[in-house]
């Protein structure tokens, strides 16, 4: 897949997802909210992809909506951008049974931001920045950056970054809880490498299993969460991986995984 607007390189069982409209940061257009789509389905069903790694060409991650391809747009419907654009991106990075490393090399704004929040593990440059950019054009946050504000601030910072919008760097954001890594800009990559080595080596099946695990705890009681989690262990224990795994621990050896 080589798109214009969106750019999937896969190396192995690592996969590289690039938005790329470096001239406007990044910021979409409907080919590059429709080309996104399409590159995660394609990474779902490939089945010798382990890891993504979802990142922005040139200076930005990503700046949101291009306001000026929707200028001319009177009678546009945001709601029904949002079901067709932006709503199944956000479900298919949460939903994507494998996991997707996020590669934040510079600002992540309004959808952007949120499309950084969405991804599993996120590594940001130190020139980063993240802004819940929707109120100073008189919107509410959209693209799951509610949910994922209110999951991991405290309801005066979510409140804050919400209705506010501080641009909070990178060590900021780390320091909140919002992303794990941040590393120089010339060290991204290598920082990255670590994450998807780490990933493309690990038992993927228990890896789209925990993902499920976490986001369905957030609703759930602890008698409910009990159950589900010995229904995953169940599936788990059916794995090869989870063979592997338990043989390598008695012979005393790394286990080889095969996320199957």
């Amino acid at each position: 897949m080589d798109l214009s607007t969106v750019l999937y390189e896969k190396n192995g069982p690592v996969v590289t997802i690039t938005l790329n409209r470096p001239d406007v940061y990044n910021a979409f257009d409907d080919d590059q909210s429709y080309g996104l789509q399409a590159a995660l389905k394609e990474a779902n069903k490939d089945e010798e992809v382990r890891v993504l790694v979802l990142t922005g060409a040139g200076k930005a991650f990503c700046s949101g909506q291009d306001l000026k391809t929707i200028s001319d747009s009177k009678n546009r419907s945001l709601a029904e951008s949002l079901h067709k654009r932006y709503n199944p991106i956000i479900k298919a990075m949460r939903e994507m049974p494998k996991p997707i490393i996020g590669r934040i090399n510079g600002v992540a704004a309004g959808a952007g931001a949120s499309l950084a929040f969405a991804c599993d593990f996120i590594i940001a440059a130190q020139n980063t920045s993240f802004i819940e950019i929707f109120i100073q054009v008189g919107l509410v946050p959209d693209s799951g950056s509610s949910y994922f504000l209110s999951k991991s601030l405290s309801p005066a910072r979510a409140f804050e970054m919400a209705s506010m919008a501080p641009k909070i760097s990178a060590q900021q954001a780390l320091e909140w809880g919002l992303i794990n890594r941040v590393t120089p800009l010339e060290s991204i990559d290598e920082e990255v490498k670590k994450a998807t080595d780490y990933y493309s080596q690990a038992p993927t099946k228990a890896i789209g299993m925990i993902k499920k695990m976490l986001v369905k705890a957030g609703h759930s009681s602890l008698s409910n969460q009990l159950e589900y989690e010995a229904y995953c262990q169940e599936i788990a224990g059916a794995t090869t991986d989870y063979t592997e795994g338990v043989a390598a621990f008695i012979e005393k050896r790394k286990p080889v995984f095969k996320g199957k």
